[in-house]
């Protein structure tokens, strides 16, 4: 069994049986992770869809742990789309606030796993008191080496290379250059996730077959794991599970054997 796990997962468990079949040295370097399903989870148990995102919240400390441990450079999570602002408002806010509690609750946890936090999205369309919330986590946790933590907020895929494209647009035109040069590396050094490795697995969660409006450009070349696991039940066994089918894939990245 792999030296992290040795305290926290069981002998001849399910969980040490998947962990022993994964092979470190072909670990992705960026998972991304659609987490839906938490209103269905909810709604099954006659609860309102905030208890299903409460659940949630247990699959995310999973997944940070779990993550963490496996050495994993990156994990960018969905949190909340430029859509989602649709939903009812109590959803909305009773998210909002599940997050700022989250952000207090788990930042010493977070920093002492030395995984550095960082938000993306149009931040500035947050509350201003949850805008300084994020910044402080950023800040806190800005020099740790581990893992990075993306959280995706008010975040939509097409706004984000839009804003890329227009940026990198700009520089070229304050360089003195045709817009004629504006070439894909230009586009990618304005992404919010320019500091991070490509997404090598997509994760989504409760069966849907969609992106979702999320990280359309770095999805490019992107193994996809569809699980029917909805959400609050997605923890370690199934991230394993998820890592195992990653390692079974061929990536030829638009090349032939």
């Amino acid at each position: 069994m792999h030296e992290n796990f040795v305290k926290i997962v069981k002998p001849k468990s399910a969980e040490a049986e998947l962990l022993a079949l994964i092979d470190f040295a072909r670990l992705p370097e960026h998972i991304a992770i659609i987490m839906d399903g938490n209103g269905r989870w909810a709604k099954q148990r006659g609860k309102p869809r905030i208890f299903g995102h409460k659940e949630g919240a247990e699959s995310v400390r999973a997944i940070l742990d779990t993550c963490a441990r496996l050495g994993i450079k990156a994990v960018t999570l969905y949190a909340f789309s430029t859509e989602n602002w649709k939903r009812p408002e109590d959803e909305v806010s009773g998210l909002m606030q599940m997050l700022k509690l989250y952000l207090k609750k788990e930042l010493k946890t977070v920093h002492k796993n030395n995984i550095r936090f960082q938000a993306i999205g149009k931040i500035e369309g947050l509350s201003e008191d949850l805008q300084k919330q994020i910044a402080a986590a950023a800040d806190f946790t800005a020099e740790n080496t581990g893992t990075i933590l993306s959280i995706a907020l008010n975040y939509g895929g097409r706004a984000e290379i839009t804003a890329a494209a227009a940026k990198a647009a700009q520089t070229l035109v304050e360089q003195g250059k045709s817009l004629d040069d504006l070439c894909e590396l230009d586009i990618a050094a304005n992404l919010y996730t320019r500091n991070l490795p490509e997404v090598d697995l997509l994760i989504r969660t409760s069966g849907e077959f969609r992106i979702s409006n999320f990280l359309l450009w770095q999805l490019a070349y992107s193994e996809i794991y569809v699980t029917p696991t909805l959400f609050p039940d997605f923890r370690r066994a199934e991230i394993f599970k998820a890592i195992l089918d990653f390692q079974k894939r061929e990536r030829r990245f638009g090349a032939i054997n």
